[in-house]
């Protein structure tokens, strides 16, 4: 095929050459644009999501009554007195002086109100070695992590000076403070070792330096756009630290994959002779076709995200859609002008023994391939010679290790679920939850009512405290603590179960269901929200199970509309949804077979999990629907591409895979390589989502897109390009290619003499 013009048509084609005909104005609009987004969104700063809107249901109204009557609840914080041995009382004079220190010590730093003495409050265990002194952190208490450290180095001060006690803190504050560092510093580590790793595989995959600067330069721009973005739309849906974290972690992985298509196809057309203006308009119409058709397939599986009602998934939705639709444009419009402005220097830093020109070989079509191909060459002829039986032993092999998945758990973790005893709070919340069951988080009924003095009310909150303990709910004290101004009451409640979160939550399900109904409730004008941890947890779960079948009606709707508009075949909608849909379940299975039942937990530190956080199979088929679309639609696209070409399927289907091998191979080794790394870090949450990504995408990569898909199409033949006759009305959102390069021809259908086939 020569260089004579070639003619293009569609929104990535036409992008791709006005940008590599503007080449500088391209640029500098994405520059302009990456730095007023930047400018804009630090000038008006970013709003996070408040604790009221964090969750729905009676923990959601709670707060929202309590924020209504302009009351701040203080973070509570709790130091732990206990004797070392058995030799020391609470009644002791030595406990006593341990006490007093205590007490004065956190009175000292100023950032404390409402010290107790567990002499009045009644805090000392059944077995006279365990007190509680109780107080408030003054000030904000969504922010008391922030101001605790002088109050913990406090405490620490005086366990110094009482050697046969154990003097420990823990409390909203304390484990909001350990949370926070533990996150932040997950996260930075992931984050500073996520950028060198990618960076690693693309040069052994370019040779190159300034090639394989090119796809971390592009995510890293589209980031720091999204960043600011992010910032804008915060005052119409607040953001938070994790829609920020997982924004990143989409941005990198999308950002790297759609420049890599684009810059492997356009060296590919050169190497096969075409000058450098031919091989980035052929780039354009088709990896620039891909990029948009995976990127809007993307973005609608992230907008899924929306339906859960959550704030926190709608923010992590909304800053994913936001960040794969910056990477999408970027890539059809600035990466071409950069290449355009680089010509040959996008070859500039070679490293001799990995650059592809010494790696090269022709296959039989005389292009191009690199030697990472054979492999791929060897298992397509295996699959291509015996279509069914690789598609039944791929298909069980995948099918088998989704069936743990079946028996999956869900919940959420406790603070020693999430990092086990590697923290010495998680040791301390374990002796206080010991010596005093269901303690530490205690039921929180918010009772309103128009005067909350009425000798109604108080007699219903009376009964209703004596029928928490009857009931078997609480063990008590069932304390009270009224607002005669706002006419509020909060009744605290501890519950029986403490931590164990089955048995809490069946102690709260007796308090809403029959205590309150059968004392608050009686009472006309009355709202008795209970709210607390085990009531939060119940809420988000609730909401969540919800939200599940939405999301997937509504992802897997419009995913299978895109296929079936971008490729015009209902066979390959129908296949790309299924495809996904055991990849995902593929995912759940290991999960669920490493973190809940164990099986090769140590390797990832994971034991004694037994559960999956609440969160995660929903936010996992969402970002997995839509990332593996990516290696789905560019594999596909050029299958289809050669069939166009005039290819028979098999073979069209063998030089679609064998001529992708390479930029899928790399792109998932990235993806992998930087999802595992969450994999490596202290919170068990976070190892789930780490391996459970880097699990899918390796799956993806290798077994779905390497022999499933190739058997399937190799089976249907050309049903792959069937399309019913009422359909053809749709819309026409096929190729971009070139005319006379990738134009369609009639090709005899195989085995049917004289029968020629439209694709």
């Amino acid at each position: 095929m020569g260089n004579g013009e070639i003619r293009v048509r569609g929104i990535a084609a036409r992008a791709g050459g006005w940008s590599a005909r503007h080449r500088w104005a391209a640029v500098g609009v994405w520059v302009l644009f990456v730095v007023l987004t930047m400018g804009i969104g630090s000038a008006v700063g970013q709003v996070d999501i408040k604790g009221s809107d964090a969750l729905k249901g009676e923990t959601s109204t709670a707060a929202h009554i309590i924020q209504d009557a302009g009351i701040e609840e203080p973070a509570g914080e709790t130091v732990l007195i206990q004797a070392k041995g058995d030799g020391v009382k609470a009644t002791d004079a030595a406990f006593r002086a341990a006490v007093g220190d205590v007490m004065k010590a956190v009175e000292g730093t100023g950032r404390v109100t409402a010290v107790t003495s567990p002499y009045d409050s009644d805090t000392i265990s059944k077995d006279g070695r365990s007190a509680l002194v109780q107080f408030d952190m003054r000030g904000d208490a969504e922010s008391a992590g922030e101001r605790v450290e002088p109050v913990l180095k406090a405490v620490e001060g005086v366990q110094g000076d009482h050697e046969q006690l154990r003097i420990e803190e823990i409390g909203t504050a304390s484990i909001g403070k350990t949370f926070d560092d533990a996150f932040g510093d997950d996260f930075q580590q992931a984050e500073y070792s996520a950028v060198p790793v990618a960076l690693g595989i693309l040069l052994i995959a370019f040779g190159a330096v300034v090639a394989a600067l090119l796809p971390v330069a592009l995510a890293l721009t589209a980031i720091m756009a999204t960043v600011g973005l992010m910032a804008i739309v915060s005052h119409w849906m607040p953001m938070g630290d994790v829609a920020n974290s997982v924004m990143l972690l989409v941005g990198l992985a999308v950002g790297v994959d759609y420049c890599l298509f684009y810059l492997r196809r356009e060296r590919e057309e050169r190497a096969a002779g075409r000058d450098a203006q031919t091989a980035l308009r052929v780039a354009a119409a088709t990896s620039g076709r891909a990029i948009i058709v995976s990127g809007v397939t993307v973005c609608v599986a992230m907008a899924g995200m929306l339906f859960t009602g959550l704030a926190d998934f709608q923010a992590m939705g909304l800053a994913s859609l936001m960040v794969v639709a910056v990477a999408m444009v970027g890539s059809v419009t600035v990466l071409p002008a950069l290449l355009s402005l680089l010509g040959e220097r996008v070859e500039k830093g070679r490293i001799p023994f990995l650059h592809p020109d010494k790696r090269r070989r022709k296959d039989g079509s005389g292009n191009g391939a690199s030697e990472g191909s054979r492999f791929w060459t060897g298992v397509l002829r295996v699959v291509l010679a015996k279509p069914a039986v690789s598609l039944v032993v791929a298909a069980g092999v995948l099918l088998a290790i989704a069936a743990p998945a079946l028996g999956m758990k869900t919940q959420n973790f406790t603070l020693d679920q999430e990092f086990g005893d590697s923290l010495p709070i998680v040791q301390t919340y374990n002796r206080v939850n010991d010596a005093f069951p269901g303690g530490t988080g205690p039921a929180e009924v918010v009772v309103k009512a128009k005067d909350i003095g009425a000798d109604d009310v108080q007699s219903a909150i009376a009964d209703f405290r004596e029928q928490a303990v009857s009931s078997g709910a609480s063990r008590g004290p069932v304390e009270v603590e009224v607002h005669d101004a706002q006419n509020l009451a909060f009744v605290y409640v501890p519950l029986v179960g403490g931590s164990d979160l089955d048995k809490a939550g069946a102690s709260l399900a007796k308090l809403r269901d029959e205590v309150r109904p059968a004392t608050l409730g009686q009472v006309d004008g009355v709202q008795a929200p209970i709210t607390g941890e085990v009531a939060g947890s119940k809420d988000f779960n609730d909401q969540l199970g919800g939200a599940v079948v939405p999301v997937f009606v509504f992802v897997v709707i419009f995913a299978f509309l895109l296929m079936l508009l971008s490729f015009r075949s209902l066979t390959i909608a129908v296949t790309s949804i299924v495809l996904n849909l055991l990849s995902v379940g593929a995912a759940y299975g290991i999960l669920v077979g490493v973190f809940q039942h164990g099986w090769g937990a140590s390797l990832v530190g994971a034991e004694g999990v037994g559960a999956i956080i609440t969160w995660l199979p929903l936010f996992l088929f969402v970002i997995l629907f839509g990332l593996s679309m990516d290696y789905h639609v560019f594999v596909v696209s050029r299958i289809r591409e050669a069939r166009l070409k005039g290819r028979t399927t098999k073979d069209a289907i063998r030089h679609g895979v064998v001529t992708t091998a390479g930029v899928v191979t790399s792109a998932a080794v990235i993806m992998v390589a930087v999802f595992a790394i969450f994999g490596t870090l202290s919170m068990q949450s976070m190892k789930q989502m780490g391996v459970g990504l880097a699990a899918a995408v390796l799956i993806d990569a290798t077994i779905i897109r390497g022999v499933l898909l190739p058997a399937v199409m190799a089976l249907l033949g050309e049903r792959n390009w069937y399309l019913p006759q009422w359909l053809n009305r749709l819309p026409d959102l096929t190729h971009d290619e070139p005319d006379g390069a990738l134009s369609p021809a009639p090709v005899p259908h195989e085995g049917r003499a004289g029968e020629t086939v439209r694709v």
